[in-house]
């Protein structure tokens, strides 16, 4: 365990740590949870169907291939782990406004399914990767907790509907939890090694690093007339890593027996679209080829945290700024990029 982290390996017995299943592991940020568990001495078991998740991701891992709608699987793997950690949501909020049967037949029904089998299984302890999107249009910025929860999409419903299932089962059942409400995660493991890998890619920075190829796409910028100083939209943008060590710092909060809860996990600090830009074009020295486009319905014009409750109940501050999330993100594409064509045939 690295020195001075604050965390500490809670040991079940004399003789292992706590096994932790992450259900989504080979995905963008389960996998990264999945590398700082190990790196705190966690025992990391990772389950995934690979519909978005990538097999890459998932290297140096004990991987089971299978949905979190399969009840006899969930039973098997279950009694082998201590507590469960969820990223295997459905997230793109265009498509769940397109096709919301799609994101509440896995974001509901499937995760209430690994919710009961967790159950069953005597697991009490559960860490769900919620969102930002939870809130809405906030009535006010920067967004705390007490915000009203009112989703304005389906993706942001179904996150709420399970938000409310564990608190229904934390009453009933005696179920610990912590809901964690992401704002943008970005950025990439300092190693380079795993990073963003989404098909379609959706996120403003890996489509800015794209821009900056002569022969790729150039990057849409969505409104440039909000109100906001350069007419660009505002969010939080918080590095993986840091929302990795936060589950951490979660699971062991809610293992020690302290209450369930929910918190945002954000920086507090916002950036312009445009600021995004800049700070890709001085990391890679080159110039993001770009257009702008009429606004997105629903965008609005800023998102940040507060992450007062976070900092106090986790005693975790998100330590990476936004030089680090664009520099470990250009490091990731580079070494993937290289990677794939060293495996060209010859």
């Amino acid at each position: 365990m690295p020195a001075g982290s604050g965390l500490r390996v809670l040991k079940f017995e004399e003789e292992r740590a706590m096994a932790v299943l992450v259900v989504g592991g080979a995905g963008y940020i389960g996998s990264h949870a999945a590398r700082i568990l190990r790196r705190h001495g966690y025992e990391a078991l990772l389950y995934d169907n690979l519909s978005t998740g990538h097999e890459l991701l998932a290297k140096g891992f004990e991987l089971i291939i299978s949905d979190i709608a399969d009840v006899d699987c969930l039973r098997n793997v279950l009694r082998r782990v201590d507590a469960v950690m969820h990223f295997a949501a459905h997230a793109y909020v265009g498509e769940s406004v397109e096709n919301p049967r799609k994101y509440f037949r896995n974001n509901v029904e499937a995760a209430l399914t690994l919710l009961n089998a967790a159950l069953d299984a005597g697991v009490r302890r559960f860490i769900f990767s919620s969102t930002c999107a939870v809130y809405g249009t906030p009535a006010r910025i920067p967004i705390t907790e007490d915000v009203p929860r009112q989703p304005v999409n389906p993706y942001g419903v179904t996150k709420l509907f399970l938000e409310n299932a564990l608190e229904a089962y934390d009453r009933a059942y005696g179920l610990r939890f912590a809901s964690l409400r992401y704002f943008n995660a970005a950025g990439a493991d300092e190693s380079g090694e795993i990073g963003e890998l989404h098909d379609p890619e959706t996120h403003l920075i890996p489509l800015a690093l794209a821009a900056t190829d002569a022969e790729g796409p150039g990057l849409h910028v969505f409104g440039s007339d909000y109100p906001t100083a350069d007419g660009t939209c505002i969010r939080d943008y918080i590095h993986v890593n840091d929302l990795a060590e936060a589950h951490v710092r979660a699971l062991e909060r809610i293992a020690d027996g302290s209450p369930s809860f929910a918190v945002n996990l954000g920086t507090g600090k916002g950036h312009s679209v445009m600021g995004v830009i800049h700070m890709v074009e001085e990391v890679t020295g080159r110039a993001v080829r770009r257009q702008v486009a009429e606004r997105r319905s629903g965008d609005p014009p800023a998102l940040v945290a507060d992450p007062g409750r976070a900092q106090q109940l986790l005693a975790w501050t998100a330590s990476r700024d936004l030089h680090d999330i664009v520099s470990t993100a250009w490091k990731w594409r580079e070494s993937s990029r290289l990677n794939a064509y060293s495996r060209r045939p010859t």
